[in-house]
């Protein structure tokens, strides 16, 4: 059985590596260690993350993804998130959150009843709690919404400041080739720009 961490923010402004010591901690005091850290900087309520993707790829039946909390998994709609719950139950990928306490014990089950009762346990568990991560994602969303309504019925609304050289370099890459003649892939592109994939598909719709 191995360990993997899996450290999620939504935009570079974020700190996706802000919980890789408290995922070490947590996994010193449960005697187990991590063997990688995944670190995607992806909006949780995408399915289709880079990171993700490639860490339920190398999991092996019986492994487990260490997480800060569910929201760092999921804050995908009802059918992703059956989706994907449907994967991690087929190929028997377990779910070690921090804020989950019960879940701690699927590192130490003794023996196969214990780990069946709690895996059922927990599989409730987080499944409510990936409700509420969704919910709580949808109320934001709704009162941001409200707000930028409200300042632009004042007149305040100026909405985000555009990078354009940010932009400009985005655009470069996409025009570009590397040394061996391939295209950049966009995970590339958002490494050396330091941009979200969101800019690299506004930039791509401004090209066509």
């Amino acid at each position: 059985m191995r360990f993997y961490g899996y450290l999620r923010a939504s935009t570079k402004e974020q700190n996706a590596e802000r919980a890789k010591d408290a995922l070490s901690t947590f996994a010193t005091s449960l005697n187990v260690d991590i063997t990688a850290f995944f670190v995607e900087y992806e909006s949780g309520t995408k399915l289709d993350r880079p990171e993700l993707v490639r860490l339920l790829e190398i999991c092996a039946p019986g492994d487990a993804i260490v997480i800060e909390s569910i929201d760092r998994l999921t804050r995908l709609s009802d059918s992703d998130w059956q989706t994907l719950k449907t994967f991690l139950a087929t190929k028997r990928i377990r779910v070690i959150a921090l804020d989950v306490p019960t879940t701690h014990t699927l590192a130490a089950a003794g023996d196969e009843l214990t780990s069946v009762i709690m895996q059922i346990i927990n599989d409730l568990l987080i499944d409510l709690m990936a409700v509420f991560a969704r919910r709580d994602y949808e109320q934001r969303r709704a009162r941001q919404k409200q707000g930028v309504q409200r300042a632009k019925a004042l007149g305040k609304y100026k909405g985000r400041p555009i990078d354009q050289k940010r932009r400009d370099r985005v655009a470069q890459l996409l025009h570009s080739a590397k040394p061996d003649g391939t295209n950049y892939s966009w995970s590339e592109i958002q490494e050396i720009a330091d941009c979200s994939r969101g800019l690299i598909a506004a930039v791509k719709k401004t090209l066509v």
